[in-house]
């Protein structure tokens, strides 16, 4: 069905400029917007509860603001061009204000309201100018989470005390903060192409080192937590590399190959799949490899051998909406010399 394009604003009552934010009434699209004033002689006041006919929000959204919801006061008709200084974070802090402040609204009401910020949040993340998406997004941030969460954010002022790292992909759709719904403070994250952990290498790979070290050694987590995705391009790069491994790109294959120990295990146990199902085994297979991997940084065997960190390996299914998380058992003893 399509959705009605239209938004509804309200002028200030006395011919001034209109009120920056968008009432109910209809749904919301880019295109026109309804500039709705109070006339003279309108029969919606905000002493009265409105006239037969009206709707329980609409009584509610005409008493709040003192101006009428109804159509016979929707005379103007004006472009989105024409609405200077409006925005829609502007729309969003304003409906978000609304809603926390006016506790007399009805569960209609309030409903509404809620259906209105999530339409419009959902026209700003489709914006076409990345300035307006990222302002949208920060302003949005800024009134839900931070204003609402001061003893948070003013522990995290102090200093951070992670109990996670975790090595994910950086594929836009796998964001591990999002999908396990990690806070502020709770997550040091590492992302590359694959979720990848190269083994222990100062030259090559000192950043992953860098990493490693900064969160075993001074977070003092307690757990690193590689996890792998769904239809993951970087394993698919891995395993599409020809066997005399030649290369066409300059970086990608040559970091992927970290892992070419999955692909040839995955190759040699599952010759009888296609191509797709092996990807999908040697997604699981890398994080394996990636955890091994681990286990040439020093001090993270010993600090597996003191029991103060843990190695979990997980696996996200973006398609069917699954997490699989699993431990390995590392016999490791202490090393001893002769």
């Amino acid at each position: 069905m399509a959705m009605e394009e239209r938004l509804h604003f309200f002028n200030n009552g006395n011919g001034g400029p209109q009120h920056p934010f968008p009432i109910l009434i209809g749904k919301i699209l880019p295109g026109k917007v309804h500039t709705v004033g109070l006339k003279p002689d309108c029969h919606v006041r905000p002493e009265t509860a409105g006239p037969p006919g009206v709707g329980s929000a609409e009584r509610v959204m005409a008493g709040a603001f003192k101006r009428c919801m109804m159509l016979c006061c929707t005379s103007k008709i004006v472009s989105k061009d024409e609405m200077a200084g409006e925005s829609c974070e502007e729309a969003i802090a304003s409906l978000t204000k609304l809603l926390s402040e006016k506790v007399e609204f009805s569960s209609v009401a309030a409903a509404k309201i809620k259906d209105l910020t999530a339409e419009l949040h959902a026209i700003s993340a489709k914006s076409s100018n990345p300035e307006e998406r990222i302002k949208t997004g920060f302003t949005h941030f800024k009134n839900e989470k931070f204003n609402k969460n001061p003893d948070l954010y003013g522990e995290l002022q102090k200093g951070q005390s992670p109990k996670f790292m975790v090595f994910a992909c950086s594929d836009s759709r796998v964001c591990p903060s999002h999908i396990l719904d990690f806070q502020p403070g709770e997550a040091f994250v590492v992302r590359n192409i694959a979720n990848m952990v190269p083994p222990y290498d100062k030259t090559k790979y000192a950043g992953a080192g860098a990493a490693i070290e900064y969160a075993v050694l001074h977070l003092k987590v307690e757990n690193i937590v590689v996890i792998g995705h769904s239809c993951c391009g970087g394993i698919k790069g891995l395993m599409s590399i020809p066997d005399d491994g030649t290369t066409a790109s300059e970086f990608i294959e040559q970091w992927v190959q970290i892992c070419t120990p999955a692909k040839s295990k995955v190759k040699a146990e599952t010759k009888d799949l296609g191509f797709s199902e092996q990807c999908t085994n040697c997604e699981k297979e890398a994080v394996n490899v990636s955890l091994g991997n681990l286990l040439t940084y020093p001090f993270v065997r010993d600090g597996i051998m003191k029991k103060t960190l843990a190695l979990k390996g997980a696996h996200y299914d973006f398609v069917n909406g699954t997490f699989e998380l699993w431990d390995l058992n590392f016999k490791l003893l202490p090393s001893v010399s002769f």
